[in-house]
């Protein structure tokens, strides 16, 4: 059996639902599984940051070739308990994958990444764990410029500033411009890239990381904005 979890589900007939799985060592899965009725219903470990065991065949009673069946499924150990901003923000960890990850990107390294995220929020909520996440995504999708060297090969330097150019990487910008940028989620510290790629980031280094991460998840998302972003303000 593999490990899972829950991203999203939405009824399915009368005794069924479609459900999102991120699947350890496969990515995102989408499958039909029987509810059930009475004791034998597994509506209650159907949830998100419920970590389970599953296993699932391509054959699906639906039309839809690219949804799976779950021929099996149980908990693997209770519920993460989340509350308040960590809740909020596993929603919004939720979303991104489900908005980002397609079956035919199945993203299998992301399992990890996402269970970590999910134990350190229910220890302590801080937005740097989302931020890291973020940074797992993005760069599983090829969209993470590096965070070591800046455009011309040079170590980032963390007493310098630099401009995000899309599609190219980061450039530095004289010290006596930052200026003309300051309101620019694209221009950003060397020190917080140096903290963010060694997931060190310290509370001054917030607020560039979320403005950084945003600008590059924007292009990705479109315009429809998360509904998870509502509930709180990171």
């Amino acid at each position: 059996m593999k490990r899972g979890y829950v991203l999203h589900h939405r009824p399915f007939k009368e005794s069924s639902v479609i459900v999102n799985l991120l699947i350890d060592g496969v990515g995102r899965v989408d499958a039909i599984a029987r509810t059930g009725s009475g004791k034998r219903s597994i509506k209650s470990i159907l949830q998100p940051f419920q970590p389970l065991l599953l296993q699932f065949s391509a054959q699906s009673e639906s039309k839809n070739l690219a949804l799976k069946t779950v021929t099996h499924i149980e908990a693997a150990s209770p519920a993460i308990p989340l509350s308040s901003n960590s809740l909020y923000s596993g929603f919004y960890l939720n979303e991104l994958l489900v908005r980002l990850l397609t079956i035919e990107h199945q993203a299998e390294s992301l399992f990890v990444a996402y269970h970590q995220a999910l134990i350190a929020l229910a220890q302590s909520f801080c937005s740097s764990h989302l931020r890291y996440f973020e940074k797992a995504l993005l760069l599983e999708l090829g969209a993470l410029p590096s965070l070591d060297y800046d455009v011309d090969g040079n170590n980032i330097n963390s007493d310098g500033f630099y401009r995000l150019e899309a599609d190219c990487g980061f450039i530095p910008v004289l010290q006596q411009s930052v200026g003309v940028f300051t309101h620019s989620r694209s221009v950003v510290p060397g020190a917080m890239l140096v903290a963010l790629q060694k997931e060190s980031l310290a509370v001054e280094h917030l607020n560039s990381a979320k403005g950084l991460m945003r600008f590059l998840l924007s292009p990705l998302l479109g315009n429809k904005p998360l509904l998870s972003r509502q509930l709180f303000v990171k």
